[in-house]
């Protein structure tokens, strides 16, 4: 059971109705999946409701909005730590960023003014590790999308894909896990919009 939370990006560079449609579309098909759709982040004030869930799919900058709670955050962080998981998507990381919980628990965050990328290009994405049960039988593939670069954040991470960045002259994690308590963090840096989404590589 998803609860996909969206409702406000970096418009007009993100369409967040769009990219947020391209999530439910590809978690719908995969028959694996029943997702609800929020678009008022306040929905993190009530642990109830959370609580009905098993992911909380971020797919959310709050670029107009005003900021959560701190209750707020603190009830994403116990719903993670107490058991449940948590993907982050593309730019949600730079969300919430007078919390340093909320950064810790996505293991790598946006810094606006910091972090970067080049302009949106197609690029070739190394599957660094193979034998996780999410990249397993998944390819090197090309992407074509923004390539997140200088993300903040030193928690231990299980790299799963990487690219090589002009940006930052690095090798960068665009894909990973962690832990937080007995919960599952995924944090995945593609999504730019519909079309970057709807990479089959990217989908799967």
């Amino acid at each position: 059971k998803v609860l996909l939370i969206t409702g406000d990006d970096a418009a007009p560079a993100h369409n967040w109705a769009e990219m947020s449609a391209a999530v439910k579309e590809t978690l719908l098909a995969s028959g694996k999946f029943d997702v609800k759709v929020c678009e008022d982040a306040g929905i993190l004030e009530s642990a109830a409701s959370l609580a009905r869930y098993d992911l909380i799919f971020l797919q959310y900058y709050n670029a107009k909005t005003p900021a959560v709670s701190k209750t707020a955050v603190d009830n994403l962080v116990k719903f993670v730590q107490d058991g449940k998981g948590l993907t982050v998507s593309h730019l949600s990381s730079a969300s919430f960023k007078e919390y340093p919980e909320f950064q810790k628990l996505c293991g790598r965050y946006w810094v606006m003014g910091k972090s970067g990328h080049n302009p949106r290009s197609i690029f070739k994405a190394h599957v660094a590790n193979k034998d996780d049960a999410i990249t397993r039988g998944l390819a090197d593939f090309e992407a074509d999308d923004e390539l997140y670069a200088k993300l903040a954040g030193d928690e231990p991470i299980n790299v799963l894909v990487e690219a090589d960045s002009d940006f930052s002259k690095k090798t960068e994690p665009l894909a990973f896990t962690l832990t937080s308590g007995k919960g599952r963090v995924f944090h995945q840096t593609f999504g730019h919009d519909g079309k970057a989404f709807r990479n089959p590589s990217v989908q799967k």
